[in-house]
């Protein structure tokens, strides 16, 4: 009975103190835990060391129950084995208790700090010619050393990209605070409002002389699928107007150049009715018939409240928009839970919905189709001073939507895309910079660079790729729209042919123009290059 006591002992302290790993095995653990989170690791070593501790008490008693019950048989040679096994137990236990327990968080410590110095230095390279960088050029000699020690030769290049801990967009996944806002949930929000608005619309307009606003279209940021910060998220939709019976819209370009871009006003013009008067009593020809029997049957008339001369009117629109929500808001289901307030804005729509700490901004803009293309004038505000109220610019938000519809569909799941345009957007806020050139660089190397390299662990490839696209284009002072004149946007968007083979824009334009508008925008770069570098350091 005393050697099958002896046996089961034997093996449950084999189960409980197995044998040390060796040096070569604790170096590969300890090179996959690098990135472990230090607090994690002070609970477990808690946690475990007092795992062992109990263990190590019950198997003290047992060993003494063994003891006694050896000297009392008298059984010398049992009582030397288990004195021998003590004696074991006390080694394995003194070892454990001299090793360095701060040396492994120390080292943690010391490679996560270099992991962010290496992310820095990848982001912050030597800018060339008049670019230059934010400096700390020691700090750069030092990254230079450390990722020469590591070595560069290609069979580690292939480990480490198939090696999960060094995919550097994992680390920046729980290292930057990003936007907690529900993006989608947002916008399947805004897109219910909408359908139910156009929907009342319709049935309230569809015998007058107004144009019948179709069906919202989500555009902007938001609906592509990032924002640059939470607070600042507007859900914006666009709404294409019909021209109302007996009328037609037709677009005159404005030749003036006094406004950047390509700009219309949209001529309202009559149309013959009468072959359709059998039809439909109540639709006059405003041609043939008489303008009294036009005041008297169409009152309001469209031309008077909407238009001036005989150009539709952006500001009188938008003033026409607001009434059309106030009054049909109260017949929503939202309307019982959610409070509409509704914004300021001369060329636009613009309202919030709120309940209790919850609320989101909604922007409506309005536009006129070019043919059956994705391309629309619309009332956005533009870049002058002073835009007169008949002037539509032309809007490319639609065709950029689905050009960002497209790429989902072709990038792979860890398609880190998005977050690259947000990382700069959120970079160049407040700055001379706008969200939309950064915007455009990205679109532009979504159109070349394969989807395939736009996982996680090629961020800092992608944002140095942007950040020395931008380079290059202050350097030229000249940034090309990415819809305008372009002759590689993906099929599934329709363009008029005149946009196709239009001039392509130059976004930076006022920099050709201006030579201190240049040098303050080489300024600007190196301190969006500076807050990339804080933002992917501190992560914020």
């Amino acid at each position: 009975m005393a050697a099958k006591l002896f046996l089961l002992m034997l093996l449950q302290t084999l189960i409980q103190y197995p044998q040390m790993v060796g040096d070569g095995l604790d170096e590969d653990t300890r090179l996959h835990m690098e990135l472990r989170a230090e607090l994690l690791d002070r609970e477990m070593t808690r946690l475990l060391q007092e795992l062992e501790q109990s263990s190590l008490e019950r198997s003290v008693r047992a060993w003494g129950a063994l003891l006694w019950a050896a000297l009392q048989q008298g059984d010398f040679w049992a009582l030397a084995g288990v004195l021998g096994l003590l004696l074991w137990l006390w080694f394995i236990r003194s070892r454990r208790s001299h090793q360095p327990d701060n040396n492994g968080r120390e080292e943690e410590e010391e490679e996560v700090e270099g992991d962010n110095v290496v992310i820095v230095q990848q982001v912050d390279n030597e800018d060339r010619n008049e670019v230059r960088n934010v400096g700390e050029n020691e700090e750069e000699a030092g990254n230079d050393a450390a990722i020469a020690e590591n070595g560069n030769d290609d069979g580690n290049a292939v480990e480490e990209e198939d090696d999960p801990e060094n995919d550097i967009g994992r680390i920046l996944e729980g290292q930057i605070q990003w936007p907690t806002q529900d993006l989608e949930r947002g916008c399947e929000m805004t897109s219910d409002i909408m359908d139910i608005f156009i929907s009342v619309f319709g049935h309230l307009l569809s015998n007058s002389s107004y144009p019948l606003p179709q069906r919202a279209i989500g555009v902007g940021s938001a609906f592509e699928g990032w924002s640059p910060r939470e607070e600042d998220v507007v859900y914006t939709v666009l709404v294409p107007l019909n021209p109302p019976p007996g009328h037609t819209f037709h677009l005159e370009m404005d030749i003036s150049g006094h406004i950047p871009g390509r700009n219309f006003c949209v001529r309202v013009e009559p149309v013959c009715t009468c072959p359709r008067e059998q039809q439909d009593d109540n639709v006059l020809c405003f041609i043939h018939h008489s303008q009294e029997q036009v005041r008297r049957n169409e009152e309001p008339n469209f031309l008077n409240t909407l238009c001036t001369g005989s150009y539709l009117d952006v500001e009188k629109t938008a003033r026409w928009f607001y009434q059309l929500v106030r009054a049909v808001w109260v017949i929503l289901p939202h309307s019982q839970s959610w409070q509409l307030v509704l914004l300021p804005s001369s060329r636009c729509c613009k309202f919030k919905v709120t309940r209790g700490t919850k609320s989101f901004t909604v922007e409506i803009l309005f536009g006129v189709q070019q043919g059956v293309s994705d391309i629309y004038v619309s009332s956005q505000p533009t870049e002058a001073l002073f835009t007169p109220s008949t002037v539509w610019p032309e809007t490319y938000a639609v065709a950029e939507m689905k050009f960002f519809r497209y790429i989902s569909k072709q990038a792979p799941r860890d398609s880190w895309h998005l977050k690259c345009l947000q990382l700069l957007a959120r970079s160049v806020v407040g700055i001379g910079f706008s969200t939309y050139m950064m915007k455009t660089i990205v679109m532009h190397l979504l159109n070349t660079i394969p989807m395939s390299r736009w996982g996680s662990r090629y961020i800092l490839l992608q944002l140095e790729d942007s950040v020395e696209y931008l380079r290059c284009s202050l350097l030229e002072k000249r940034l090309d729209h990415f819809i305008v004149g372009n002759q590689r946007v993906p099929e599934v968007i329709s363009l008029p042919l005149e946009v196709q083979t239009a001039e392509p824009l130059n976004l930076f334009y006022h920099l050709a123009q201006n030579p201190t508008a240049h040098t303050q925008a080489i300024s600007e770069y190196r301190n969006l290059r500076y807050r990339l570098k804080i933002m992917l350091l501190e992560g914020h």
